[in-house]
């Protein structure tokens, strides 16, 4: 009678075959969160909005931080036009400051204007790049047909009526430039008390916002708060600290309304999580009267 006691198969194999699946399917979704646009409609509704401009639809772009999506930034240029956007706010970190690379914006700003009127507005991490680099970035953009607005106004006209579109540069830039109430004051004088859209790229700079009276603020840079978690508003701000707020969305102010985009690229080596680049479609709506 044979007494030899057979081998146990190893665990082993299967436990490493285990781990190897399961760092695959970790890495896809990472790649897939920095990568899969997402579209989203966000519709703001306003009793100063001019009945002319009930509709106006206004693709938000922000924080792209050099990325690329697809060939010559092809998929991000084709989600844009399926937006059927009336205009196309910028606002702010087309660059980082953690790679200095200005080759892909001629592309998609000549893309980006060939959808609609295209208007720009400077974020942080252009300004970390030296005024060098924000004065070539702001000739790039203005020969490729990008309106830039540095703390400046101008007026969109529709069927006689009139708002007022306005931009200003980030607090990183020159120490004396212009501030928004300096530049609300302005507008003000000549123009009245007009509907307001402000291009601004600060999320966390709204109590100015709301001070200064403005209608509708349109901003990126809190990143959605990186890490997108049930029952937050983010996991990190800008700044580190843990749960952001304001970082993604529509947000009621006194007066006046916000929306944040969460943004599109990553800057240096963080990465997002349940938080896809983000590419709202923010649809402006004439309020009745309360």
């Amino acid at each position: 009678m044979n007494t030899a006691k057979r081998k146990r198969p190893s665990r082993l194999p299967r436990l490493a075959v285990l781990l190897a699946a399961l760092a695959a399917a970790a890495g896809l979704f990472l790649w897939w969160q920095q990568t899969a646009i997402q579209t989203e409609t966000i519709s703001v509704s306003s009793p100063r909005l001019p009945a002319a401009f009930d509709g106006l639809r206004i693709a938000l772009i922000s924080d792209v931080h050099g990325a690329r999506f697809g060939p010559d930034n092809g998929e991000l240029l084709a989600a844009v036009a399926g937006l059927e956007p009336d205009l196309i706010a910028v606002t702010g970190d087309l660059v980082d400051r953690f790679r200095a690379d200005l080759s892909g914006v001629e592309t998609l700003a000549r893309g980006l204007t060939a959808v609609a009127p295209t208007y720009y507005i400077t974020g942080n991490h252009e300004w970390s790049l030296g005024t060098g680099a924000v004065r070539e970035l702001k000739e790039l953009l203005t020969a490729c047909g990008v309106t830039v607005l540095s703390n400046q106004y101008l007026t969109l006209e529709r069927e006689g009526q009139t708002m007022a579109l306005a931009g200003i540069d980030d607090p990183n830039g020159y120490a004396d430039q212009k501030t928004l109430p300096q530049l609300m004051d302005e507008l003000r004088g000549e123009l009245g008390d007009p509907f307001v859209l402000l291009l601004a790229h600060r999320n966390d700079d709204y109590p100015l916002y709301e001070r200064c009276g403005v209608d509708v603020t349109l901003c990126g840079h809190g990143h959605g708060g990186i890490v997108r978690l049930p029952f937050t508003d983010g996991l990190l701000d800008t700044d580190r600290t843990l749960f952001a707020d304001h970082s993604a969305g529509l947000y009621q102010l006194d007066p006046g309304q916000l929306v944040v985009s969460r943004g599109l690229g990553n800057s240096g080596p963080s990465l997002r999580v349940f938080n896809r680049p983000h590419l709202p479609l923010v649809v402006l709506h004439t309020a009745p009267n309360p």
